[in-house]
C-alpha cells in the first residue's frame, strides 16, 4: 500500500470543509440575488460605514498585537531563563486558562469589569469610587489581550528555549554586557518566534466577534461582527461572502509581509558587531 493512501482521509476532509466552502464564498461574492455575475457586493463595501468598521478592526487588532508583544516577550524571556526553577510548572499555569472555553474566559472578564464586579469593589474599598469599565473600547481591548496573549508567549518561549546558550557566553567573553548581548544575540534569535506570535495574534484579533459583543455590549462593531450579521441576521450571503473574501485577502497580504522577514539573515548580521 502506498503511503499517500494514508493521506486520503485528510484530503477528503480538506476538500469538504476547506476547498468547497472557499468556492462557495467565491460564488456568492461575485453573484447577486438572482445568481448573475456582479461586482456590486464589493462596491457596497467601499461605503464609508463599512470601511470605517474595517479600519477600526485593524487598529484594535494592531493595539492588541502590540500589547501582547509588550507583555508576552518579557514573560517568554522569563520562562526561558535557565536560572528559573520549576519553569515547567509555570508554563503549565500559562496553559491552564487555554483549557477553558473561549466564551467562559470572556464571561469571567465580564464579572470582573461590571459595575458591581471585583475591580469596582476594590476601587470602592480604596475610596476611589466606581468607574465605567464595561461596554467600552478598553474593555474589548483587555478581553482580546487576555484571550490571545498565550499565542504570543509560547512561540517566543519555544524559540528562546531552543536557542544555544553558548552564543550568549561567547558574547560575554567578547566584552558584551547583558543589555548588548540581548540586542545582538537573544533578540535576533527570537525573531522567528515574534513573527509567529504576531501572526497568531493579529489574525484572530482582527476577525473576532464574540469579545466585542460581550465586553462591548454591541456598541463597537468589528469586521467579524459585520460578517456574522450578514450571514445570520441580515441574510445577505452575497455581501457577507464578499466581506469574507476581502478579509481573506487582507490576511494573505499580512502573511506575505510577515514572511518577508528573514530571521536567519538578521541573526547572522548580529554575530560580529560587538
Amino acid at each position: 500500500m502506498k503511503r499517500s493512501y494514508f493521506a486520503a482521509p485528510y484530503g477528503l476532509w480538506m476538500l469538504l470543509f476547506t476547498i468547497v466552502p472557499i468556492f462557495l464564498i467565491l460564488y456568492y461574492a461575485f453573484t447577486g440575488w438572482g445568481g448573475g455575475f456582479t461586482l456590486e457586493n464589493f462596491r457596497l463595501f467601499l461605503e464609508p460605514e463599512f470601511v470605517g468598521i474595517l479600519t477600526f478592526s485593524l487598529w484594535l487588532a494592531f493595539l492588541c498585537t502590540g500589547l501582547c508583544l509588550l507583555i508576552g516577550y518579557p514573560a517568554a524571556l522569563f520562562l526561558a531563563s535557565k536560572d528559573l526553577k520549576r519553569s515547567s510548572m509555570i508554563v503549565v499555569l500559562f496553559v491552564i486558562p487555554m483549557w477553558m472555553n473561549f466564551l467562559l474566559r470572556t464571561y469571567a472578564w465580564m464579572t470582573l469589569l461590571e459595575d458591581t464586579g471585583l475591580i469596582n469593589r476594590v476601587l470602592e474599598w480604596l475610596g476611589i469610587g466606581r468607574v465605567k469599565l464595561m461596554y467600552t473600547q478598553n474593555a474589548v481591548l483587555m478581553g482580546m489581550v487576555y484571550n490571545f496573549l498565550p499565542f504570543m508567549v509560547f512561540p517566543i518561549y519555544s524559540v528562546l528555549k531552543k536557542s544555544d546558550e553558548k552564543l550568549l557566553e561567547a558574547a560575554q567573553d567578547l566584552g558584551a554586557n547583558a543589555w548588548r548581548s540581548f540586542w545582538r544575540v537573544t533578540f535576533p534569535l527570537s525573531i522567528p518566534g515574534i513573527v509567529s506570535g504576531v501572526t497568531m495574534v493579529f489574525m484572530p484579533a482582527v476577525t473576532t466577534f464574540v469579545i466585542p459583543r460581550l465586553l462591548g455590549g454591541g456598541t463597537f462593531m468589528m469586521f467579524g461582527d459585520l460578517i456574522e450579521n450578514q450571514f445570520l441576521t441580515t441574510g445577505d450571503w452575497n455581501f457577507g461572502s464578499a466581506l469574507s473574501l476581502i478579509m481573506m485577502a487582507l490576511i494573505l497580504v499580512s502573511l506575505g509581509i510577515l514572511n518577508r522577514v528573514d530571521p536567519n539573515a538578521e541573526a547572522a548580521e548580529g554575530g560580529g558587531l560587538w
